[in-house]
């Protein structure tokens, strides 16, 4: 469910991808048969493209990643968390269009 620039989160690798990881890390906790989650993925793999080098945007399957999901209270699916610094800056739930996740990525982007 993931493209070739849109990463691919797990219980593993979370901690090193994106808790440590020195640039924003947007997150979006799925499950197979969500159809919010099937709606929000084309979003999801766009703003990975288009936001690559500046922020990290990936994937995380949430029944298969259950320690994970179960960490940050995930309860509703589909869910998206923004991490900058090892830290939760942005939670949200349920649908987003490409430009509302844009505003709300650009907040927490590092001005150069």
């Amino acid at each position: 469910m993931a493209d070739q620039i849109t990463l691919t989160f797990n219980d593993s690798n979370f901690d090193a991808d994106v808790l440590r990881s020195d640039i924003p890390v947007l997150v979006d906790i799925w499950a197979e048969g969500c159809s919010g989650c099937r709606q929000l993925a084309p979003v999801i793999d766009t703003v990975a493209s288009e936001y690559a080098g500046k922020a990290k945007v990936g994937k995380l399957e949430a029944r298969s990643n259950l320690k994970t999901a179960l960490r940050y209270g995930v309860r509703v699916l589909p869910t998206l968390l923004l991490f900058k610094g090892g830290n939760v800056v942005l939670q949200r739930t349920g649908i987003i269009d490409k430009a509302d996740l844009q505003i709300l990525l650009d907040q927490h982007l590092i001005r150069e």
